[in-house]
């Protein structure tokens, strides 16, 4: 009988210890098991330096988002984001790509606007800023065309 409780007692645990990991992973992934909780807008850019599926979208150094996507429009690069649904953008925002650091990370600044009209679920958000190229500023400066 005792075997029979420790048995169960382990099962148990190791239910626990699977479920747990499986959240764990679910939420440090930033996956989303029972659907979307956001709406998507557009941003087009000229330049988008290296930005990923997956990077963070912030206002004021808070994450609203991410971008879900990617693609080539007329030669521009056209960034599918997805917002939270508690989020509402001003049509005249200004979205902009940005690095966390010197060398880190780059993701996508919101600047919301002054506007009352809000972006709707598939708008595009018409003011960009692209990423600064790091590289092409530095050759300029050893080579002193600056």
């Amino acid at each position: 009988m005792k075997k029979i409780d420790l048995e169960t007692a382990v099962g148990f645990f190791l239910l626990i210890g699977i479920f747990s990991l499986a959240y764990i992973s679910v939420k440090l992934g930033r996956l989303e098991v029972l659907g979307n909780k956001g709406y998507e807008v557009y941003a087009e850019f000229e330049q988008v330096g290296g930005i990923k599926p997956g990077a963070s979208v912030e206002i004021a150094g808070i994450a609203i988002g991410r971008v879900t996507g990617m693609r080539l429009n007329d030669y521009q690069a056209l960034l599918s984001l997805e917002i939270d649904k508690g989020i509402k953008l001003q049509e005249d925002s200004i979205a902009s790509v940005r690095t966390k650091g010197l060398i880190g990370e780059k993701y996508i600044l919101i600047t919301p606007g002054g506007s009352e009209k809000i972006i709707a679920d598939g708008g595009k958000i018409r003011e960009t800023e692209s990423a600064i190229d790091t590289e092409s500023l530095m050759s300029k400066y050893i080579f002193g065309k600056i």
